[in-house]
């Protein structure tokens, strides 16, 4: 699946964005040099960088089907044209244009049905998106993969990049898997076992050390 380590699969336009700093970020931070040598390493390479989160959540998810298996390069051409065809991006707006313009985006058949099954599961009001903040992370989970189209890779980055979850750990991501095959196995295959093990040192804070390891494969978010 493509990821560009800081959005699940396409380029964000500006308002698309939340600058704030997450407020756990100084403290996980803070936490993980003192208890893990590689990340008191790698953490201060990027200064005051940090997650950036994506505040819609029809958005967030709208890009991330967009983005799947595709190269971040076509996923931000398909997306560029889709936000310019549906500038709004809601619900109702991408189920008015309808599944022949969509797929003259350069989305897929698939991805076309996802996207529009996506956008009547919130106008009809089948997902609970408005609770989603005070729902547990299985639980948004679970609610997310009933959608056609959303696997448990993308439900877990819209707990990281949406609902900024501080404790995320995608064992079915490559970057995290490469990340930590670079900077604690010296480049040997990781099995989820391995990438287990490593992470329990960093509970709470697993989607913070994810991040840093995103940044150690590509220092520059997209």
């Amino acid at each position: 699946m493509a990821l560009s380590k800081d959005l699940t699969g396409a380029v964000p336009a500006p308002s698309d964005v939340q600058p704030s700093v997450p407020p756990y970020w100084a403290e996980a931070k803070a936490e993980l040099m003192r208890r893990d040598r590689i990340m008191n390493k790698l953490i201060p390479q990027f200064g005051d960088m940090h997650l950036r989160g994506h505040p819609d959540p029809f958005t967030t998810l709208a890009r991330s089907i967009v983005g799947q298996q595709v190269t971040v390069k076509a996923a931000e051409v398909a997306w560029t044209k889709l936000r310019t065809l549906c500038p709004k991006m809601t619900p109702s707006q991408v189920i008015k244009v309808g599944a022949a313009d969509l797929s003259a985006c350069g989305l897929s058949k698939r991805k076309t049905e996802y996207i529009l099954d996506l956008a009547d599961h919130f106008k009809a009001k089948r997902v609970h998106a408005d609770q989603w903040s005070q729902m547990d992370d299985e639980a948004v989970i679970a609610e997310l993969v009933q959608i056609r189209g959303i696997t448990r890779w993308t439900a877990e980055m819209f707990l990281i990049f949406n609902l900024l979850r501080p404790n995320v750990l995608p064992l079915d991501d490559s970057g995290l898997i490469q990340g930590i095959s670079q900077n604690y196995f010296s480049g040997e295959p990781v099995s989820r076992s391995d990438a287990r093990e490593v992470a329990a040192n960093w509970e709470p804070w697993r989607t913070v050390a994810t991040w840093y390891l995103w940044r150690s494969l590509d220092p520059v978010p997209v």
